[in-house]
């Protein structure tokens, strides 16, 4: 289950607000991503619900790892995870919050070890913790020629 040191998506606009995503040197199809009505047409999530849904999903595999490590054999996990949009104080809308709450198919007393898990299983997940602690991101704008426009991110 590891992940390379580095990976790449291609982002490439279809159409207005839809763009597609390729998850490059891999076999996943493309996922088509748009923004919700009046700026977009709402076919596609948008990078805030993509955002939420990686929080969700890391946080229940990092859960379900850690569960299995310690010899349990858990039924279905659920992660219902609410995002609170707001305004930065320069009035640009942010997520400012993800609530992610995780269900578990089976009692707590059918679990070994369930408390250490607990105390540690979120600590373990890459985004979460990404994003917890702010990532470093580098953004590098070029013409159709490669002409640096703006930035110096590595391309």
């Amino acid at each position: 289950m590891s992940e390379p040191s580095s990976f790449s998506v291609t982002v490439q606009q279809e159409s207005d607000y839809v763009f597609r995503i390729q998850f490059d040197e891999t076999q996943m199809p493309d996922l088509l991503t748009d923004e919700p009505a009046p700026l977009g047409g709402g076919s596609g999530p948008n990078p805030s619900r993509l955002l939420t849904a990686a929080v969700a999903n890391c946080m229940s595999a990092s859960l379900l790892f850690a569960l299995r490590k310690f010899k349990n054999d858990p039924g279905p996990i659920t992660t219902r995870a609410t995002a609170t949009m707001g305004r930065s104080e320069a009035g640009r809308m942010r997520v400012e919050r993800i609530d992610a709450e995780i269900q578990l198919s089976d009692r707590a007393d059918q679990h070994q070890h369930l408390e250490r898990i607990l105390q540690q299983f979120e600590a373990f997940c890459v985004v979460t913790e990404s994003v917890r602690h702010g990532v470093d991101v580098a953004i590098s704008v070029r013409d159709r020629d490669g002409v640096v426009l703006h930035g110096t991110a590595q391309g």
